[in-house]
């Protein structure tokens, strides 16, 4: 079993390009089995969920290449309706999948998705909102079988809470279905805006995407086609923070600082000093980190859940006390008493983190829990004093492509053993 062994105190300094982003790549591949013809995603990350992704793809029946960064993908012979269970387990995120199956073939069998331990995130709102699009659904022994007899109708659906996959699952299954399909109170996150510009290139007819109504006009067949990721805002987040506690100066290219508003203000707030221009952000931080009052999750374009275990650990050397509100997820801070083993003085209160900020951190021994409890590692591991090593990184190769090298180039102690 791998771990990373960071020796902590070194100022980061550099250029780094950011990789595409998790959120985005995970629906656009699973959208390439709509798309009758040879599809090419560019900036596709080498992370776990990615290489899960295109098995997936595989054992569906479409043929899969990876060069570099680029996935073709050539689904024009699928053949299987059913997401494997061992894979579905491996990925939360392949319950996307269940719309893009549905919408291709008329019906799709999965199992209960795993992934990351944050607590309850029901798929009923995917599946009510399919049973609205003519999809008959069964529940039996942890499967959930979906068939279509009558092929999927347009239907107009309101989400209870503008879920991001759910909104994905009614793109997917609603852009061949017959009619149109509006979603309000849809997600706004720009990961649903690169999947509505994907299908798009592809034949589709969607509008709205970027707001809380969207109109998906059904047509009959869509072609291959060429696309680009969006960069991962959460991964620039990690950096951004990697750099603050170490009081370095970072530079980042292939950004979109439009998609990290609500991020970006909290790094100010924090005292760190950001200058954005086109696609790239230099941050510095040398005066030190100060308190931010209250950060609080929410959906986009509020303050992104996953960003919230980075922020904390970084205003874990704030000067004065923080207070972190999650909104989104119920279990979001298993990784809290990881961090406390490395000195960090976090008390939490139902949903709520208080942070003392302290002068410093000292190296210790700890585990990842998620996939971004494990980069708040990380960001404390790389300002502590000592030598932080931390286990069960395969939580952060889901979502982080080549971690320990690009924070090597950034001058940082780190190395993978």
């Amino acid at each position: 079993m791998s771990e990373i062994v960071i020796n902590g105190g070194r100022r980061l300094e550099g250029e780094l390009t950011v990789q595409g982003a998790k959120n985005s790549v995970l629906p656009v591949l699973a959208a390439t089995i709509l798309c009758q013809g040879e599809c090419v995603v560019h900036n596709c990350p080498k992370i776990s969920d990615v290489e899960t992704s295109v098995k997936i793809l595989a054992r569906l029946g479409c043929k899969c290449l990876r060069d570099n960064n680029d996935v073709l993908v050539d689904s024009r012979d699928i053949a299987g309706n059913e997401i494997p269970e061992d894979l579905m387990r491996e990925m939360r995120s392949s319950v996307v999948f269940l719309g893009a199956v549905i919408g291709r073939v008329g019906k799709a069998v999965i199992s209960s998705p795993g992934g990351c331990e944050l607590g309850p995130r029901p798929i009923d709102l995917h599946l009510s909102s399919l049973k609205k699009m003519g999809v008959e659904i069964t529940e039996e022994h942890g499967f959930i079988y979906c068939n279509a007899p009558q092929g999927v109708k347009a239907a107009e659906i309101t989400l209870g809470f503008p879920s991001v996959g759910a909104t994905e699952n009614i793109i997917l299954a609603a852009a061949t279905a017959e009619g149109t399909t509006v979603i309000h109170n849809a997600a706004r996150e720009p990961e649903i805006s690169d999947l509505a510009d994907f299908l798009n290139s592809a034949g589709a007819r969607i509008c709205g995407c970027g707001s809380d109504t969207i109109y998906i006009k059904g047509v009959k067949r869509l072609r291959g086609t060429e696309h680009t990721i969006i960069p991962d805002r959460i991964v620039a987040a990690t950096y951004m923070a990697c750099t603050a506690v170490t009081g370095g100066k970072i530079k980042m290219d292939g950004i979109m600082p439009s998609h990290m508003i609500a991020m970006l203000s909290v790094f100010r707030e924090s005292g760190c000093n950001i200058e954005a221009s086109g696609k790239s952000l230099v941050i510095t931080c040398e005066k030190g980190l100060i308190r931010v009052p209250t950060v609080r999750s929410l959906t986009y374009p509020g303050f992104p859940t996953d960003a919230g275990p980075i922020i904390i650990s970084m205003l874990t050397l704030a000067k004065g006390t923080s207070v972190f509100v999650e909104n989104i997820f119920e279990n979001r801070f298993r990784y809290v008493d990881e961090l406390k083993r490395l000195g960090a003085k976090i008390t939490t209160e139902g949903r709520s983190a208080i942070i003392e900020g302290t002068e410093r951190l000292l190296g210790a021994s700890c585990k990842c829990t998620d996939l971004r409890g494990g980069a708040a590692l990380v960001v404390a591991g790389l300002s502590a004093k000592g030598t932080t090593v931390i286990n069960e990184i395969h939580h952060i190769e889901r979502g982080y492509e080549d971690i320990v090298e690009n924070l090597k180039k950034l001058n940082a102690d780190i190395k993978l053993v």
